[in-house]
């Protein structure tokens, strides 16, 4: 059994966990499609081929069909994709990001649009995909908030490859407490 796999999700007061067996067109079976729906939105999600998902008293359990290798590596995964969904629709995920360097600023435009200031001639635009909204608590934080775990890192990941902390003085965007490596400018004589 795979360890994370076979650990199971406690679901949260608020929270409903359904999961259906589906076929695609041909008939054949394909992974069970899975539905989380809580206070903080709704998330559906269709796992892989030979995964199960089994809800009673609060606690939803995956099975694999068999072990092949490939199975064992597809049900920790789906685990982890249904215990994030739970997570996500019970209390949402967040990424902060920060922004260093003179003159460089973000200001919000609504909750799902952004106009960044990063040293260009221009100022850039960002707009949130449905389900994912922006805070800026100071001009040079911003704050990414969403349901959906991978969306919330992708946007966050789009806004930091925007300006990439660069190396000798830093500048850029970069997430809070991350470590960028410094490199020594030339030496003077």
């Amino acid at each position: 059994m795979s360890r994370v796999g076979k650990a199971p999700i406690s679901i949260p007061d608020g929270v409903t966990v359904t999961a259906e067996s589906a076929a695609d067109a041909a008939g054949s079976p394909v992974g069970a499609v899975v539905t989380v729906s809580g206070p903080q939105g709704e998330l559906t999600r269709e796992l892989a081929a030979g995964i199960t998902v089994h809800v009673y008293d609060g606690v939803a359990a995956l099975d694999r069909a068999d072990d092949s290798r490939s199975q064992r590596s597809l049900h920790g995964l789906s685990r982890a994709l249904v215990a994030n969904m739970v997570e996500g629709v019970s209390a949402g995920f967040s990424k902060e990001l920060q922004i260093v360097g003179v003159g460089y600023r973000a200001a919000a435009r609504g909750p799902s649009a952004l106009e960044l200031s990063l040293g260009f001639s221009h100022t850039v635009p960002v707009t949130a995909p449905e389900g994912i909204s922006f805070e800026v608590p100071s001009q040079t934080s911003i704050i990414v908030k969403g349901i959906d775990k991978q969306l919330v890192g992708q946007v966050a990941a789009n806004i930091r490859k925007l300006r990439k902390p660069e190396p000798y003085k830093g500048k850029g965007i970069r997430y809070v407490n991350e470590r960028v490596l410094r490199k020594a400018g030339k030496a003077a004589k």
